[in-house]
């Protein structure tokens, strides 16, 4: 995207960098999703800023702005944004855990399969890794004829509550979103940090062949996952994101003890 011209961010999607009131060993990156922005992730991000943690959360390439901007990015760009991220954290802190929402999760999935023991765990929010919908391996093709579809944005079941994202999803962005799943699935068993992964029983836009997939896929990883029964697909904002804050922090907590002759303590349903 060198040299191209993007429209102004909207307002609320801005990316942020939260210092924490810790002594900066530990540090956080979130990753929003598909067409959303980091309005979704921070409250998030200020819930692990209250618990002394480093945060930081990109707005990724094409995202927070309008939908011709996302349509002339691929995956590699997103990576690219969150990689960039992961590698500033890794210099200043000691230990950085990686966690996101939706295509956020794949992103922080791949960041886990790339960067190996380099990541010290990884929590998803309905992470995707692929999708039922027939039509999708159509993405290609409909792309040359049909710049965008539908958004997927504002799967909130609580009410009043708004994502800022888009309300058209190109075509062309999502044909490349299928490139990453595949890449994704394909390394799986390459993660070999903890990981804690949420999953919406009821989600209007990832289906639950992705825990599926994520589960059977990361066979060298301790992996445990999570089911909200009150939130639908943008669980961060909705009524179940305090127990996703909570133990998103119990999780750090639980593997950032210096002393790691410590007894640990498991979690209910603790697979570690």
């Amino acid at each position: 995207m060198a040299g191209v011209p993007v429209s102004a961010v909207l307002p609320g999607a801005e990316p942020f960098d939260l210092p924490g009131g810790g002594d900066g060993s530990t540090g956080v990156l979130l990753v929003h999703g598909f067409t959303g922005s980091p309005q979704s992730m921070r409250p998030w991000g200020d819930h692990l800023a209250a618990a002394g943690l480093r945060v930081r959360c990109p707005l990724l390439p094409g995202h927070g702005t309008r939908w011709q901007d996302m349509a002339r990015t691929t995956w590699h760009d997103w990576y690219g944004a969150a990689d960039a991220a992961f590698g500033e954290l890794s210099r200043s802190c000691e230990r950085v855990f990686v966690m996101g929402l939706s295509m956020g999760g794949t992103l922080t999935l791949r960041l886990a399969e790339v960067h190996g023991s380099r990541v010290a765990g990884t929590v998803t929010v309905n992470a995707s890794l692929g999708t039922d919908r027939r039509v999708a391996v159509l993405a290609p093709l409909l792309s040359r004829v049909l710049p965008t579809v539908p958004g997927v944005t504002n799967d909130i079941r609580a009410p009043g509550v708004r994502e800022v994202g888009y309300s058209r999803v190109p075509t062309r962005a999502f044909a490349s979103l299928r490139e990453l799943w595949a890449v994704t699935r394909a390394d799986l068993g390459r993660v070999v940090c903890p990981v804690v992964a949420y999953r919406s029983t009821t989600d209007h836009v990832v289906e639950p062949t992705s825990g599926r997939l994520l589960l059977s896929g990361l066979t060298a990883a301790p992996v445990e996952e999570r089911l909200l029964h009150d939130s639908y697909h943008v669980a961060t904002l909705d009524n179940e994101k305090e127990t996703i804050f909570k133990g998103s922090v119990d999780f750090v907590t639980a593997r950032s003890r210096p002393d790691e002759s410590r007894p640990h303590v498991p979690e209910s349903g603790d697979h570690d």
